[in-house]
């Protein structure tokens, strides 16, 4: 081997080498793979080519090994072939393989969250105009919120704050804009993870569409308030709705996006969810497990 050969398997030079040598330096889930496909080439006619990897102390390098087989190309008994770091390359295919398994995953997950927010806007709405607004409003909510996450430092997954997060969903609600005093978020610097995210975006915007239905957000003067405490385990989210029209309790069973919001929270959060219908504004009171916000 030449001097760049030695420097890619980390050996000291010796004008001798033996496949052992080198044996000792590939990964053990390759060295199998490797001793057959070396013992194939003295019966294989052509070319060949094999990538695998070999172990530097804790680092990993993958080596493309190249050459003639059934004797071809052989001078005065010695056989030519080359070896390539191709490291480089071999990181790149991993993380376009990783890229194309989380857009499918993705794309996979967004298809069963489309599928069931249209069966459940369905049955919540009475003519397809209706429907319509209602899915693409809630549709829009998942992209906002999707928008909204970032990779967290160290590839550990992605999240944002979840401040950030309620004040970005709810700003279409608001009529002179997010920061105005109509709607208050005040929580706990915390972050939510991609999943959480998700389900996060589905609850405030049903939470913010019966609001402006029906409760402060259907009248001008009416304020939202979104506060939070932080608790040992739970993370509490507290809705306060004041100076909207007089409130008066639910009559008969939930209607399909309540159902959605209660088994969200408790499928979804590990938490609960409780209204209190006061005649000054509902109070809703989530709670959420701090272990799976951040999922």
């Amino acid at each position: 081997m030449d001097e760049r050969a030695f420097e890619i398997w980390g050996l000291p030079q010796s004008p001798e080498i033996t496949f052992e040598d080198l044996s000792s330096r590939i990964h053990p889930a390759d060295r199998d793979r490797v001793r057959a496909a070396f013992s194939a080439t003295r019966a294989q006619v052509g070319r060949y080519e094999i990538d695998f990897r070999i172990l530097l102390n804790d680092l990993v390098r993958w080596v493309s090994a190249r050459g003639q087989g059934s004797d071809l190309g052989k001078v005065k008994d010695t056989m030519f072939g080359i070896f390539l770091d191709v490291t480089g390359r071999k990181q790149a295919e991993e993380g376009h393989e990783l890229l194309a398994g989380e857009m499918s995953h993705r794309v996979k997950n967004l298809l069963t969250i489309t599928t069931s927010l249209t069966t459940m806007t369905s049955r919540s709405t009475s003519t397809t105009t209706d429907m319509a607004r209602e899915l693409i409003q809630r549709l829009t909510a998942l992209g906002r919120a999707h928008d909204l996450v970032r990779p967290l430092p160290g590839h550990e997954g992605k999240a944002a704050l979840i401040g950030d997060l309620i004040t970005v969903l709810l700003a279409p609600y608001d009529d002179n804009g997010a920061f105005d005093r109509r709607i208050r978020v005040s929580v706990p610097r915390m972050s939510v993870g991609e999943g959480t995210a998700t389900t996060m975006a589905l609850i405030i915007h049903e939470l913010a569409t019966n609001s402006l239905k029906y409760g402060a957000l259907s009248v001008p003067a009416g304020t939202l308030d979104v506060s939070g405490s932080d608790g040992e385990q739970d993370l509490t989210i507290i809705w306060t709705e004041r100076g909207g029209p007089p409130v008066k309790t639910p009559n008969g069973g939930s209607g399909f996006g309540s159902s959605m919001v209660r088994r969200a929270v408790a499928g979804q959060l590990a938490g609960t969810i409780s209204y209190d219908w006061s005649e000054a504004g509902a109070i809703i009171t989530l709670v959420i497990s701090k272990a799976r916000l951040v999922a």
